[in-house]
């Protein structure tokens, strides 16, 4: 690319020009930054250190939560630090380096969250044969898949990106460098690279949330069965769940599967995916889980004991 591009470096507009509002911009985003690496990881030692959360909801949680971890600083830093200049700017490698780790920690969430949904699935209709189903060898394979699978979307869009000789104007309406954006600034025929990435960033999530909406459906259909009691427990994992697909898959689809065009809307679309919905993970899926709350508590209690001794 650099032999073939005269942009070197990309300048965001940002969210506003006005340096008081960049100023007010700055502290929430950094408050909220602060929220999803305290929230998310606190999950994580949770989990970790708590004997009781050992099922693989709460592995494949564990993991949820470090993707967000790692997620969420691919776009926030650069944008609470750019709050503070006059002159947003990123340079092309960086650039391509936000876009690749963008969609390898995007990817691999939905991958996770699909996964999820399967875990759910037979924990809920197969209960007598879940711990043989989802031993600790399938779950290895299922967070491996994921993982390949986010690693091979990244690679995919960042290789349609690489390619492309761009020549400018080198200012995209953005707070972070995406695969839409940029290739506005390319000076060749987009229209193959465009269907390509629709294809690859459309098949994902249409193929995941498929696999969401029959799991679901089948989970649905065998709480007849159920006692009452068990379908209040049953609905209420499925619905922190679906509100956190919710919250992902819907800012996604409309910035994704969609023609390569930029709208206005995006920048604001693009907070609750990159954002809003690592800072509510934790609040959805975990906090209203008994459980989890309940480890919370023995663990600051353990953490209490040994700062007073």
């Amino acid at each position: 690319m650099a032999a073939t591009s005269n942009v070197t470096e990309i300048i965001f507009l940002g969210f506003s020009q006005n340096w008081n509002e960049q100023r007010v911009i700055s502290v929430v985003f950094l408050l909220m930054y602060i929220a999803v690496v305290l929230g998310n990881g606190l999950i994580v030692v949770t989990i970790l250190a708590s004997k009781g959360l050992t099922s693989p909801m709460y592995f494949f949680l564990s993991h949820l939560s470090s993707v967000e971890i790692c997620y969420c600083p691919v776009t926030a830093p650069k944008l609470i630090f750019d709050s503070f200049t006059k002159r947003k700017v990123i340079s092309l490698k960086g650039c391509i380096t936000q876009i690749f780790f963008l969609h390898f920690f995007g990817g691999t969430e939905i991958f996770l969250l699909t996964v999820m949904a399967y875990d759910h699935y037979v924990a809920i209709c197969k209960p007598l044969h879940y711990t043989a189903i989802m031993n600790q060898w399938m779950r290895g394979l299922l967070l491996a898949v994921a993982w390949g699978r986010g690693l091979l979307h990244s690679v995919g869009q960042t290789f349609l990106i690489f390619q492309l000789p761009l020549c400018g104007p080198n200012i995209i309406d953005r707070y972070f460098c995406d695969v839409h954006p940029v290739l506005k600034l390319a000076c060749a025929d987009t229209v193959l690279i465009s269907l390509l990435i629709l294809t690859n960033g459309g098949s994902i999530s249409v193929v995941s949330f498929s696999v969401l909406m029959a799991s679901y459906l089948i989970i649905l259909h065998s709480l007849r069965s159920h006692s009452l009691e068990g379908r209040q427990k049953a609905l209420s994992t499925c619905a922190s769940h679906v509100a956190v697909v919710g919250l992902f898959f819907i800012p996604c689809s409309f910035v994704y599967m969609r023609p390569c065009v930029t709208l206005p809307a995006d920048k604001i679309v693009a907070v609750f995916y990159t954002v809003a919905t690592p800072l509510l993970n934790p609040v959805i899926y975990s906090f209203r889980n008994a459980e989890v709350r309940n480890a919370m508590r023995r663990l600051m209690g353990r953490r209490v004991i040994w700062e007073e001794k």
